[in-house]
């Protein structure tokens, strides 16, 4: 067999070997099996709240195991295809099963990088709100580019993208927005962008082409499962009311029907717009609010890992993450992976795997080198 074959043959099984160990394998196969049985049990819906557990435990094991061995699989028959290909000597087939290869070793990175979503809530949907910093134009214009950028990956990875709420910038942009993320690992996924975003262009709102640097930030939390109790005493809670904003018309919305809600004591602050009921709305941001506080509170819980990991560099401008280079040269580059890329308009586009992927490893410190030592 060719040695670009063997090659890519050698990294597939590593990374087989590699996610059967992260899963556990054998205890992780015997308690699918038990998962399975569990949902054939008729008695099973008696208890609803613990029945949804089961089958979501069950889904996710089962997405798990699947994975790996849709992988061993389609490597097997990729395999012999070469096989075949290179004894007859067809070189067209030959690239036909590289290519194969090749999206198997995709996947299998990939599937990597999902085992590795393991924490409490890295499941659940996700809201993400993007905020522009100072600078107003340029900013706002910045903060449009952020939420077309997350819509345009969750799109890509079928995703459903939700509006929560949203403040448009007086000429471009956005001066924020909230969006809910509704898909498998949306949080798990998004929790790395978490941080402050920089741009550096040719403002095309500069009579003088200047160059013009910009802020936003980004910040994304899980939604919360409904049996995740977190109390929150409503004395603490201050509600307030206000006009939603919109494009006008005859549906312009003329009613206090938009609801923001700030938790005192931290200081936390949700908002929603997008019901025309003040009800819907006030609903609708209190489960915001309980997944702020749900996040606060998973913060609180990694806050010794993370004080030895800021200890490592100083990131500078407020925790920013992440530069995006337009001129005079074209690069994204993330500072805390150092992951970069000179493809910008794919990133802006979307493709923000490499970068999630890097980030998430180096965050539960389970790069493939830590993992084999």
């Amino acid at each position: 067999m060719r040695a670009d074959v063997e090659a890519m043959k050698a990294d597939i099984e590593q990374s087989i070997e590699l996610l059967k160990r992260r899963l556990d394998w054998e205890p992780a196969l015997r308690k699918l099996d038990e998962l399975n049985a569990r949902v054939e049990d008729p008695t099973l819906w008696d208890d609803a709240d613990a029945a949804q557990a089961t089958m979501r435990e069950r889904t996710r094991l089962s997405t798990q195991v699947d994975a790996v061995r849709s992988i061993e699989r389609d490597l097997g028959d990729a395999l012999g295809y070469a096989e075949l290909a290179d004894e007859e000597g067809d070189e067209a087939s030959l690239e036909e099963a590289r290519a194969q290869l090749r999206a198997i070793k995709d996947r299998a990175g990939r599937a990597e990088l999902e085992a590795l979503l393991s924490g409490e809530a890295d499941g659940n949907d996700a809201y993400v709100e993007i905020n522009s910093g100072a600078g107003g134009t340029e900013s706002n214009d910045w903060a449009g580019m952020l939420l077309r950028m997350y819509t345009r990956w969750a799109q890509a990875h079928g995703m459903q993208v939700e509006f929560i709420e949203e403040t448009v910038g007086e000429q471009a942009g956005i001066k924020s927005v909230t969006l809910q993320v509704k898909g498998t690992n949306a949080y798990g996924w998004l929790k790395t962008e978490a941080g402050v975003h920089r741009l550096v262009r040719i403002s095309p709102y500069d009579s003088s082409a200047r160059r013009h640097t910009s802020f936003a930030s980004v910040w994304v939390y899980p939604v919360v499962d409904d049996n995740i109790e977190i109390e929150i005493n409503p004395a603490d809670v201050r509600t307030d009311t206000y006009r939603a904003s919109g494009a006008g018309g005859q549906h312009v919305n003329k009613t206090d029907s938009a609801v923001r809600l700030t938790h005192i004591p931290t200081g936390i602050a949700v908002a929603c717009q997008t019901q025309r009921s003040q009800h819907q709305n006030r609903e609708q941001a209190w489960k915001m609010l309980k997944a702020r506080l749900y996040e606060l509170e998973l913060e609180k819980r990694e806050a010794a890992q993370q004080a030895l990991e800021d200890q490592k560099t100083d990131i500078g401008w407020g925790h920013q993450i992440r530069s995006y280079v337009l001129q005079p040269y074209q690069m994204v580059k993330d500072l805390r992976t150092e992951v970069e890329t000179s493809d910008t308009q794919g990133v802006l586009d979307g493709d923000l795997d490499s970068f999630m992927g890097a980030a998430l490893a180096q965050r539960v410190g389970a790069t493939r080198d830590a993992v084999e030592a």
